[in-house]
């Protein structure tokens, strides 16, 4: 089968496409043919082996796993004997890795029913980006109905999620974003956009929220934004390879020690429930997958490189395959 490949750390430049094995369902697993796979800011780290501090888990001097990806859609190809709710012909989304690849197998509780009112390229980019959103929002912040809600770096991939299911959970949203991106953000249900290079953060607040996904303004700034007892949770590393990756968490650390506010570092996973939720939210049209540009396989470099800008106005996805055999 056809793979993007990367056997060392670099930027787009080491990504190929390339002939790999196809995997084996086990007894109790699937394959599936993956239709369309999505790329996040977590595959552009991997893909540079940087911060530092994320070698430790993919390979200090080379990557574990060379195919790249975290989340997809497709259609069951095969199952084990053991599978007992899935069949050949199952349309289906997961959060499962080394995803930019013509075929994925996994446990059969990895795959869940895609829902039908959503392409399969909006699928794809639903997972990993939708549930860190989620669960910043319920699991961190704990989002109440009325709130006032600010979500910073709100035109990327986590930032469209964001905006709309704080819109959902009944949330006041304010949102930070790019002047190229407010119209976008604004469509998504934002009740203020502001542009983050001109627009002062703390006229705005105060907020009993923060999602902070763009990592800026600094967290002084933002804790001015905040009511006394307001929470602000932080989503992925700060800029550098090492200690400075891990600044913006350990400072959230370091001031929830003091005052009544609460800073929160926060890394999302992907359990079953989680995504059953989302897709609930996509499958009445609550929630609506933001993407940016359909990318086939062998553009895999173009799109990567349109991830690592940070200019994407939300996701940016892989056609895989057309389901043809």
């Amino acid at each position: 089968m056809r793979a993007v490949v990367h056997r060392r750390y670099g930027g787009p430049e080491v990504l190929e496409v390339a002939t790999v094995e196809r995997p084996v369902p086990l007894d109790d697993g699937v394959l599936v043919r993956v239709r369309a796979a999505s790329l996040n800011a977590l595959d552009w780290h991997i893909m540079r082996g940087r911060p530092f501090v994320a070698r430790t888990s993919e390979g200090l001097r080379r990557p574990k796993r060379p195919i790249p990806g975290a989340d997809m859609a497709g259609v069951v190809e095969a199952v084990g004997r053991n599978v007992t709710t899935l069949r050949p012909g199952d349309e289906v989304f997961a959060a499962k890795g080394q995803s930019l690849a013509e075929y994925v197998a996994g446990r059969e509780g990895l795959f869940l029913p895609k829902p039908d009112s959503l392409s399969f390229e909006e699928a794809a980019a639903l997972p990993v980006a939708g549930v860190t959103a989620f669960q910043a929002l319920t699991h961190k912040g704990a989002v109440q109905p009325g709130q006032h809600v600010l979500v910073t770096g709100a035109g990327g991939g986590v930032g469209t999620f964001a905006v709309q299911l704080a819109k959902v959970l009944g949330a006041h949203v304010t949102a930070t974003t790019s002047a190229s991106k407010a119209e976008l953000v604004a469509s998504l249900g934002a009740d203020r956009v502001l542009d983050y290079a001109l627009d002062e953060i703390a006229a705005a607040g105060p907020f009993d929220l923060v999602i902070d996904v763009a990592a800026k303004p600094s967290l002084a700034e933002l804790s001015r934004a905040m009511t006394p007892d307001g929470t602000l949770v932080v989503v992925g590393p700060d800029e550098g390879d090492w200690i400075g990756a891990l600044r913006r968490p350990l400072g959230a650390m370091l001031r929830s020690k003091r005052g009544s506010q609460r800073f929160l570092p926060f890394l999302a996973s992907t359990p079953r429930e989680d995504l059953e939720a989302l897709a609930a939210f996509a499958a009445d049209g609550r929630v609506r997958p933001v993407i940016d540009r359909v990318f086939p396989l062998e553009a895999a470099r173009e799109a990567m490189t349109l991830v690592g800008s940070g200019q994407a106005r939300g996701k940016v996805v892989l056609r895989v395959s057309t389901g043809q055999a």
